[in-house]
């Protein structure tokens, strides 16, 4: 009988040679409505269109907040005026701006803008990696206007989990920049 028990507790111990496999953990899918655009036609100096989830917030020297509630997100426009050849200055400082990320950033890619029959020109940077902002821009036509764009997060940068909401808000800041225009 012991022989039979002893066989029978072999020959199950035999048959569970299951590899243990180690699952990966678990991540949290996040997805945002399709975007749908709205013209932003504030008295001043410029217009542009904006994604309809955020909200519009207008701060002095026709400066904008975009906010997005649910992402915990802003995007910071600041608009100032070329005067007294000070174009050189604006764009040393948007790019002095974004290059001040270089610290925490793995990379920083850069995306020109021309669009010659609006006079629009301009340069997308996103930067990939654990750095405060993780897109900045700026437009200008180069006589009279110039805005830089920011966009931050309310919380500690970590670039893998921040990137699905990223990615969203680079296609909202790419909209901005295809369709700003400007009053005279």
């Amino acid at each position: 009988m012991r022989i039979i028990l002893a066989l029978s507790v072999l020959l199950i111990l035999a048959s569970c040679n299951d590899d243990v496999v180690v699952k990966p953990a678990a991540m949290l899918r996040l997805e945002y409505p399709a975007s749908e655009y709205n013209r932003v036609d504030p008295d001043c100096p410029y217009g542009f269109e904006k994604n309809k989830q955020a909200e519009l917030v207008l701060k002095d020297k026709c400066w904008m907040n975009l906010t997005y509630p649910k992402m915990k997100a802003t995007i910071y426009l600041t608009y100032q005026q070329v005067k007294d050849n000070n174009l050189d200055s604006l764009l040393y400082d948007a790019q002095k701006l974004t290059y001040d990320h270089t610290v925490k950033a793995e990379t920083i890619l850069e995306q020109p803008r021309v669009d010659s029959v609006n006079k629009v020109y301009g340069m997308f940077y996103m930067i990939n990696g654990n750095a405060a902002t993780q897109s900045q821009f700026y437009v200008t036509d180069s006589l009279n206007h110039f805005i830089t764009g920011s966009l931050y997060f309310e919380s500690k940068p970590k670039f893998d989990s921040l990137y699905p909401a990223v990615v969203y808000l680079r296609e909202d800041i790419r909209r901005i920049m295809e369709t700003v225009y400007w009053r005279n």
